[in-house]
């Protein structure tokens, strides 16, 4: 039986340009060791006049082969797609449909944060018409150097690969390519295919082999002997060396490989924002969170290796301390990495490769070079952590009212079991979870800090949830951020998605608000507060705002909490409803959980009239000259 729409011909299938898109995306799947499933499973979107007609009737003829999911805000659903990318493994993604105008744009945000963190989703934003016998229409941007110009191409820096269908038929390059960057560990990224509005309905009669099942084989790339042996001779000759643990590990499914060789030779891990997790039982060797908002153990055994091993990873400026962190005078730098230009930064002695096979060819090549486990690192690695024990214990520790961030996150923990995933991705959250945060036991922590998209968070939730039917999905944010994007919350109460939002209440945009007061000595435009008539600035009391009754007006299960044993009651009540549940809890502005031990590169005015800012430009002065180039 030939599909809906099907022409007279055995070889060809008359199809819209739209039908022909869904159809194709509905018959690719992915090949990763073995493991097959559907690379595109659903679309999400929001119709309008620019995709209804065209890719919404597609939508609605083939929902069977396609679901569809309705959302509250295009940037959100982007976020969705990339956080399921994310739990995915980037082994399968989300499409996400927008109608022109800003529906298009909104997504932009969105697409930057999925080609910075190097994760698959599928934009299908519609266009102005290919034809141009209607003038200018609704949204269209009328641009007086280029004619062919519109809102879309601000996709362009922040897509991995941008294409605008103006004929049927282009579909049939333009598909196989955005499914190549799709499924490319190396390329990942935003693929975003413009569809005019007119030619979403147009037809052609397209070879019936093109909807023929597809499956893209996810390769793992063998290191090549000479670079192995390089790093393992580094290896040898280190006396202090340290692994900074990346997302590529957790998409490698390297974390076995990683454990094996750490515990073999005793060398220590550390994990970045996106490598959390990478280490999943507790052992000696794993240090946890290194960098800005690493923990003090893990800084101070960075600051003193001698050879740093980083494996995907970038090494942003977050996780170097803004490379002011690797202080031992003659450090080096081995890197495994699928990119060769990743592999390359910090001047690293490149392993072009996945992750898992890498970390295996240099435990091999490691045993022959004679490295062996160093006892007098590691008793200093065990000093470290039994320092920054004690401290950790106390600061999460529920002691009184009103809670800490720290004591609320110390609940969410003692309430963690396995296969459940928190997530976070900006202000102070983020930060705290890296710093203190134990991902061992199937505690999964799922940080979104290469963009650091406030908006990011509830939407992810939604989007881990569709990747991962059991355990728990919490989302811990501040209120700042749930003010920002709070509407997906209707979208999980819509598709029945059991989800949890935990929102630690500081009445501030509180990450920004502790920066601002290290680097001006003030505190201005931060605080959610109200402004007194004639005041320069909103300096009164706190915003009366009650989120709780927002959330619960969204179709939400809605608490607030103030106690520890009012949390943990609301943390139990979420394990058992059937849908969202938002928990509100009031915690102390202010208070921070115990420093890191390093610094950033944010500079305080070198001229101000504030008489708070130059003592502070001074320090940040002398600072500055731990900073080093490592090339």
């Amino acid at each position: 039986m030939r599909e809906p729409g099907a022409g007279s011909s055995a070889e060809t299938r008359r199809l819209t340009m739209a039908q022909a898109l869904v159809l194709y995306c509905s018959r690719q799947y992915t090949d990763a060791a073995g493991e097959r499933r559907r690379l595109i499973p659903r679309v999400l979107g929001i119709f309008g006049h620019g995709n209804v007609a065209g890719l919404g009737a597609a939508l609605d003829e083939f929902r069977n082969q396609m679901p569809y999911v309705q959302g509250r805000n295009e940037q959100s659903l982007v976020h969705a797609a990339v956080a399921y990318a994310k739990a995915s493994r980037r082994r399968s993604v989300l499409a996400v449909t927008s109608s022109i105008g800003p529906g298009a744009t909104n997504m932009v945000t969105g697409a930057a944060l999925a080609t910075i963190n190097r994760l698959p989703v599928l934009l299908l934003p519609g266009d102005v018409y290919a034809t141009r016998r209607q003038g200018p229409v609704l949204q269209q941007l009328e641009h007086p150097l280029a004619g062919d110009l519109s809102v879309n191409d601000c996709f362009r820096p922040v897509a991995r690969f941008f294409d605008r269908i103006w004929r049927p038929e282009q579909l049939l390059t333009a598909l196989p390519e955005a499914m190549r960057v799709l499924t490319s560990p190396v390329e990942a990224g935003a693929v975003v295919l413009a569809l005019p509005q007119d030619v979403q309905s147009e037809a052609y009669d397209y070879p019936d082999a093109f909807f023929s099942e597809r499956t893209w084989t996810i390769e793992r790339v063998e290191p090549s002997p000479g670079q192995v042996e390089q790093v393992a001779a580094l290896l040898a000759a280190a006396t202090r060396p340290l692994i900074v643990a990346g997302g590529g590990v957790v998409y490698a499914e390297a974390e076995a490989a990683l454990a094996s060789l750490a515990g073999r030779f005793g060398i220590p891990v550390a994990e970045t924002f996106a490598g959390k997790g990478a280490v999943q039982q507790a052992r000696w060797w794993g240090l946890g969170g290194l960098g800005v908002e690493g923990n003090p153990a893990a800084n101070q055994v960075a600051t003193s290796a001698d050879l740093i091993v980083q494996v995907g990873t970038r090494l942003t400026d977050f996780a170097t301390a803004s490379q002011s962190l690797f202080q031992h005078p003659s450090v080096r730098f081995a890197s495994i990495n699928l990119s060769d230009r990743d592999a390359r930064k910090q001047g690293a002695a490149p392993m072009v490769a996945d992750a898992r096979l890498g970390l295996e060819a240099l435990g091999r090549a490691a045993a022959v070079a004679g490295v062996r486990p160093r006892p007098a690192w590691e008793r200093e690695i065990r000093a470290a952590l039994a320092r920054w024990g004690p401290l950790r214990t106390a600061a999460l520790a529920p002691q009184g009212r009103p809670l800490t961030q720290g004591q609320l996150i110390g609940l969410l923990q003692a309430a963690a079991r396995d296969g459940d995933t928190i997530l976070a991705a900006a202000g102070g959250a983020p930060g705290d979870l890296l710093k203190v945060w134990d991902a061992t036991g199937g505690r999964r922590c799922h940080l979104e800090f290469g963009y650091s998209c406030m908006g990011y968070e509830i939407p992810a939730t939604l989007g881990v949830r569709l990747a991962q039917p059991e355990g728990e999905v919490i989302a811990l944010i501040g209120d700042g951020t749930f003010l920002m994007q709070p509407s997906e919350i209707a979208t999980a109460v819509q598709e029945g998605l059991r989800i949890t939002v935990v929102v630690a209440e500081n009445h501030a945009f509180h990450s920004i608000d502790r920066l601002q007061g290290s680097r001006t000595g003030r505190r201005f435009g931060t605080e959610f507060r109200l402004r007194r008539p004639g005041a320069a600035a909103a300096e009164g009391a706190y915003l009366p705002l009650d989120l709780a009754a927002v959330a619960r007006g969204l179709g939400a299960t809605a608490l607030r909490v103030d106690t520890a044993e009012a949390a943990r009651s609301a943390l139990a009540t979420a394990r058992r409803q059937p849908g969202p549940t938002v928990v509100v809890a009031e915690v102390a502005p202010h208070e921070d959980l115990p420093p890191a031990g390093t610094w950033w590169d944010v500079a305080p005015p070198a001229v101000a009239g504030l008489p708070e800012v130059g003592p502070l430009r001074q320090a940040y002065d002398r600072d500055r000259l731990l900073q080093r180039w490592h090339g």
